[in-house]
């Protein structure tokens, strides 16, 4: 009685030799390294932006702006002693601070010019107020307490103010994370037709393959195999140039030296987050060439 002939776990020259498609494989590793580079940029700009809004929130939260004015220089000095007084009295306020007439005049400066100096320009008192809770009644309460004593004053809410521009930021962070998971899809995509071709290319090998013994898992791990490392050339290739540009234009925003760009740079999380998604998008791939070339030998051999 003759023995079934053995089958034997195939090589990597043997994936070389069943799937021989240099210029095919080429394409892939390219469209892989495209697709991650554009991913890495959007999944770096979302994070960056998420850092920058929590900043902001953390900045701006529990703060109010008291802008007293008068008819002149000392009834308004007067109005902001009183004001300051009951704000420092008040258990909801943490800390209130004066701001500088100096550095009320140096912020004027660019509008105002040499005129912002002018000791005769009603330049309104201003006082920095820190809450003891960013709790909306602390808010309320504290700013109750400033117009009971000074009626003429006009309190400002930072958080109020900023809404919008937080709006607009939490609408970049979902627009980012819609761009990486439209990008996953695509290359998914992607992956799943180069499965495809590559199946229709050696269809005749697998017929031959079948009649060897060998099993429709087995086939499709040859071509899991393949695309896989596709997709590590390409995500490497990717993941460099996206790191390259993610550091100029970081040493470009320090460079700057604003405060308002410096929130945007990437914390050590964010490159953590980052460094997971070229292997994320490999899984991916052997996921999505395994799908796809079991699902075609099903149905058509």
């Amino acid at each position: 009685m003759s023995r079934p002939p053995r089958r034997r776990a195939a090589s990597p020259a043997t994936d070389r030799r069943v799937l021989d498609e240099a210029s095919g494989a080429r394409a892939m590793t390219w469209v892989m390294a495209i697709m991650l580079f554009l991913t890495l940029l959007a999944g770096a700009a979302g994070l960056a932006t998420a850092d920058a809004r929590a900043l902001l929130a953390r900045q701006l939260s529990g703060r109010l702006t008291v802008q007293v004015s008068g008819g002149d220089r000392a009834a308004t000095a007067s109005a902001a002693a009183r004001a300051l007084a009951v704000l420092r009295a008040s258990p909801d306020v943490a800390r209130a601070r004066p701001v500088d007439p100096a550095e009320l005049a140096r912020l004027l400066r660019p509008w105002l010019g040499a005129d912002a100096a002018d000791p005769g320009l009603p330049v309104p008192a201003m006082i920095d107020v820190d809450l003891a809770s960013d709790d909306p009644a602390v808010a309320a309460r504290a700013t109750a307490t400033v117009l009971a004593a000074v009626p003429t004053a006009r309190v400002d809410r930072h958080a109020a103010w900023m809404s919008p521009v937080v709006q607009v930021m939490t609408t970049a962070v979902w627009l980012a994370a819609t761009l990486v998971l439209l990008m996953a899809a695509a290359t998914a995509a992607v992956v799943m037709l180069a499965a495809r071709a590559g199946l229709e290319t050696h269809r005749a090998t697998i017929e031959v393959m079948h009649m060897l013994g060998s099993t429709d898992t087995q086939v499709a791990r040859l071509f899991q195999r393949r695309l896989a490392l596709d997709a590590v050339v390409g995500g490497a290739v990717g993941s460099l140039a996206a790191a390259a540009v993610l550091l100029l234009v970081g040493r470009q925003i320090a460079a700057l030296g604003s405060d308002l760009l410096a929130g945007i740079a990437l914390v050590p999380h964010d490159w953590i987050a980052l460094a997971a998604l070229p292997l994320v998008f490999v899984v991916l791939a052997m996921l999505a060439a395994r799908f796809a070339v079991t699902a075609a030998l099903r149905r058509t051999l």
